[in-house]
């Protein structure tokens, strides 16, 4: 029955991370690849992502600080960044990136340091709500993985 459980609240926090917009499709072709011979390869590649983001995310602001104005070296560290969102399905970061980029583009100084807290912010919620996600499904076992939310 505990194993029966956790599998619905796996399967329910995924759809809730599709429903409320923070994956897209990508996620579920990331999970697709994943079988016996790597169990954990959707962790693993979540984990790169949350290593290689954040490493990412430290360039961007060390560029705002170093180089104020700068729009163009910035728009070049968030591209990067936007392509690392966009290649596990990280959609809210992905679209926090296009909002940076057209606040560069515009050469607003200001909306780009909003834009960029925002998608802090989404990065450490997608982290916590990613976590959640695979400790679940540690807990619950491989079958969770198979399945996509309604509607995917």
């Amino acid at each position: 029955m505990e194993y029966s459980n956790l599998q619905q609240q796996a399967a329910s926090l995924k759809k809730n991370l599709f429903d409320q917009g923070y994956l897209d499709e990508q996620f579920c072709q990331i999970e697709d690849l994943q079988d016996e011979a790597s169990p954990n390869f959707t962790e693993e590649v979540v984990s790169l992502f949350f290593k290689n983001s954040t490493r990412l995310m430290t360039n961007i602001e060390q560029a705002m600080d170093r180089n104020p104005r700068d729009f163009s070296k910035w728009d070049v560290n968030m591209q990067q960044l936007k392509g690392t969102c966009s290649s596990i399905g990280a959609c809210r970061m992905k679209n926090e990136c296009t909002s940076f980029r057209n606040r560069c583009g515009d050469e607003n100084a200001e909306g780009c340091m909003r834009s960029f807290q925002n998608l802090k912010r989404e990065h450490g919620v997608l982290r916590q709500k990613l976590e959640s996600y695979f400790q679940l499904l540690r807990q619950a076992g491989p079958a969770v993985t198979a399945t996509r939310p309604r509607g995917m």
